[in-house]
């Protein structure tokens, strides 16, 4: 809560500092909270049920909601939002964290059957990165059933997160060899890699309080008259440089390190941290290659799964409670 707390009360300090308008970092950061609350609760008392829910939840929100779906909204200039893909990623991991909850082998492999129907919701969506990132989810899952210590495994998705976003700025930043700029480049839009560099320069000179929350798109140099963009520079890591500086990102930085400290330390079995563990690394993934973050229903569905992962079992608490 500190942490949060620090989020939300720096927001507000560089917003004062540059007129900014901090409403979306506070929502965001208040739909961390509730949701992990929420999840810790509920985990506590339907360690299987509550994690399965979300899970169909997820699944039902990325079918049936028309604005996290891929279409002529996202489809242009700046390429799918992510949305959907994290979606998925972030059910795949409840689903997967439900089946190593219970010991009834038949509710497992159902569950398990559930991660993989949401994995094909991906190819069907017309979201292949939600696809890719269910599938990697899962196939996690799966692996951590055989890891004994599970610092090991979060180690691993740290360092993974750590490549992702020094890829990110050194695209931005015009770093890379001219064949593997070319080869990453040649993912996204022209004009996502144009906001990233334009980002990366802005971060670069004020550094201090950044240009306020929400300002991205008043400060940016990115040709705009041509195709519209929605004032963000599609990636969490570079939209926190430029808007907040450097202490925003060190806390972005620090809420995600706390996340794997909390799953270090979480009373439940190696896998379900592991498998919680995955599905957030893949979210952190689209967050700092696209804008999955600035969507609620993603910030609220992150904390709901950190609070299952996390949540201390009622039937062991009541025992240590006994003796």
């Amino acid at each position: 809560m500190i942490l949060l707390g620090a989020c939300a009360g720096w927001s507000l300090i560089t917003a004062a500092a540059h007129d900014g308008r901090p409403e979306g970092v506070l929502l965001a950061v208040l739909a961390v909270a509730a949701g992990y609350a929420v999840g810790r609760v509920s985990g506590t008392l339907l360690p299987v049920a509550a994690p399965c829910a979300g899970a169909a939840a997820g699944l039902a929100l990325a079918v049936a909601l028309p604005d996290l779906s891929p279409g002529a909204r996202y489809a242009a200039p700046l390429g799918h939002a992510g949305a959907t893909a994290a979606v998925l990623a972030l059910a795949a991991g409840a689903a997967c964290c439900a089946a190593w909850a219970t010991p009834v082998p038949a509710l497992r492999l159902g569950l398990r059957a559930l991660a993989v129907a949401i994995v094909l919701a991906g190819a069907v969506l017309g979201s292949p990165a939600g696809c890719a990132v269910g599938a990697a989810v899962l196939l996690c899952s799966l692996a951590a059933g055989s890891v004994t210590g599970r610092g090991v495994g979060l180690m691993a998705l740290a360092v993974v997160v750590v490549l992702v976003a020094g890829t990110v700025c050194a695209v931005a930043a015009d770093g890379l060899p001219d064949a593997l700029a070319g080869a990453i480049a040649g993912r996204f839009t022209p004009q996502r890699v144009q906001l990233w560099q334009d980002a990366l320069r802005q971060a670069g000179r004020d550094s201090g309080l950044g240009v306020g929350p929400g300002r991205f798109g008043e400060v940016s140099g990115t040709p705009t008259h041509a195709s519209p963009t929605d004032g963000k520079p599609h990636s969490a890591l570079l939209q926190q440089a430029v808007e907040q500086g450097f202490v925003g990102v060190c806390l972005l930085a620090a809420a995600f390190c706390w996340v794997l400290h909390a799953l270090w330390r979480a009373p439940g079995s190696t896998p379900v941290a592991l498998t919680a563990g995955a599905a957030l690394t893949a979210l952190a993934v689209l967050g700092m290659l696209g804008d999955a973050l600035s969507f609620t229903v993603v910030t609220v569905g992150a904390g709901l799964l950190a609070g299952w992962a996390t949540a201390r079992p009622w039937t062991s608490a009541g025992t240590r409670a006994e003796s």
